[in-house]
């Protein structure tokens, strides 16, 4: 037999420690792989920690509701094989349902000033993982009032939901201050843009929990907004105070990219048992552009501008419960046209299928939004801070267009989409941003029809 220490997995860059919430297996128990053997929370969201080995549960290392860091042994298990003692870190899965409701998973959360005073939390012998504090600590709700609230968990002790439903109820319903701002995300792009005959039904978002209403006079109603659109309604407006958005708009002659994923894509779902896209075509085609116009895939930082070393696009995909996630395809610029389907594939999947890592929706460097799927021709983004640009992909339309020709003009149908990229005017100058939208459309033009795959 073998002693296989599991160690606490990272979750991210800023992620240090977690408390351990519950041990799902005890020790003796026998364990699969890919068991879940305990749930950890951190200041940002609570997850499972699953098995990479199959065995038994010999020793838990931490208690429940003490605080592990990154990289600490928290348990040993049994596995058959030699006697070496094998040390791993465990993957860490996706949020489970005690998700941080006050920001967007996939966006990056921008620095703001908590003026909020903390609680002392030593002041009550009751647990409260560290998301019941944070929410607490924004809200100001005091030690004793956090104590009289009843929890419906485990030992009665208090987690998200009970307090964000005490919270929605608390003084009538009144509106809820918050410091948290996020970026709200952009429409899905894990769906194709087809033209008009080949359109599938878009993916929306669902309506989160009904707002409550109130009658006026029999006429007007007043609509409180629920907590997450108070949120992104605080985010849209620091991201304007933040950048100066500037739009430019190219209309696109995509006939040869339609025709041409027409063509292969029974081939290609056969070859790579892989449905293509045309999202990992757009995908190519921004990492060529941003490598022509590299300052188009910097930040900002007071009055320093950071030159990205890598090329990281963001894509957003709809999560089953109605919330938008934006994983990132890193280092798209050194993927083929193969490589990009496969990531844009299994990325949608795995988010649909709340599978995704939590470094996997981090590190975007320029963010790719979908508007055609809503049946929209064009768009004016709002910039996913950090960063300096977002392009919005148009609906593909057949149009009538006027080509050039040897014999003359003549006119033709056409698949025609529109691009808009919106971009921070204090680093992108029109120019800089005009030529970078017109780059990528020259590259979706330009599509080879005998590419081979």
């Amino acid at each position: 037999m073998a002693q296989y220490e599991l160690l606490l997995p990272k979750m991210g860059e800023s992620v240090a420690e977690a408390t351990v919430i519950k041990w799902v297996k005890q020790p003796g128990d026998a364990i699969d792989l890919d068991d879940t053997i305990l749930e950890i929370a951190t200041d940002k969201v609570d997850s499972e920690v699953p098995s990479p080995v199959a065995g038994k549960l010999v020793k838990q290392l931490f208690k429940e509701d003490e605080v592990a860091q990154v990289g600490d042994v928290i348990a040993i298990i049994e596995t058959e094989g030699g006697s070496a003692a094998q040390v791993e870190e465990a993957p860490v899965a996706a949020p489970v349902a005690e998700e941080k409701n006050e920001t967007i998973p996939g966006i990056e959360q921008l620095p703001v000033q908590n003026t909020n005073p903390q609680a002392d939390f030593s002041a009550s012998e009751r647990f409260y993982s560290p998301l019941v504090k944070s929410i607490a600590a924004q809200e100001n709700i005091s030690i004793t009032e956090l104590d009289a609230i009843k929890g419906s968990g485990a030992d009665g002790r208090l987690n998200k939901d009970d307090l964000l439903n005490y919270i929605a109820n608390r003084n009538g319903g009144n509106v809820i201050k918050t410091q948290t701002v996020i970026m709200a995300p952009p429409p899905p792009v894990e769906k194709a843009i087809e033209s008009k005959s080949n359109t599938q039904p878009a993916t929306q978002p669902a309506v989160a929990s009904k707002p409550s209403t109130t009658s006026v006079s029999g006429g007007d109603e007043i609509i409180e907004m629920d907590r997450m659109r108070k949120l992104i309604a605080d985010h849209m407006v620091m991201s304007k105070s933040t950048s100066p958005h500037v739009t430019s708009f190219v209309e696109a002659d995509v006939t040869n990219m339609v025709l041409w994923r027409n063509k292969v894509k029974n081939s290609f779902e056969k070859r790579e048992n892989e449905k293509i896209t045309f999202t990992p075509i757009f995908v190519e085609a921004v990492a060529k552009a941003i490598k022509d116009f590299p300052m188009i895939n910097v930040s900002v930082n007071g009055t320093q501008i950071i030159k990205k070393a890598d090329i990281n696009i963001g894509m957003a995909a709809a999560l089953p419960s109605g919330n938008l996630i934006v994983p990132v395809i890193r280092n798209a610029d050194q993927l083929n046209i193969v490589g990009l389907t496969k990531a844009v594939n299994d990325l949608a999947v795995r988010a649909r299928n709340s599978k995704l890592k939590p470094d996997e929706t981090q590190g975007g460097t320029f963010t790719l939004t979908n508007v055609g799927s809503f049946g929209n021709v064009m768009g004016t983004p709002i910039i996913n801070q950090p960063q300096v640009a977002i392009l919005a992909v148009g609906a593909i339309k057949k149009k009538p267009a006027v080509l050039e020709t040897e014999h003359g003009d003549v006119i033709a149908i056409r698949h025609m989409m529109f691009l808009s990229l919106s971009y921070d005017h204090r680093v992108v100058d029109g120019s800089l941003g005009g030529m970078f939208v017109r780059r990528v459309a020259d590259y979706l033009e330009s599509w080879d029809l005998n590419r081979e795959i």
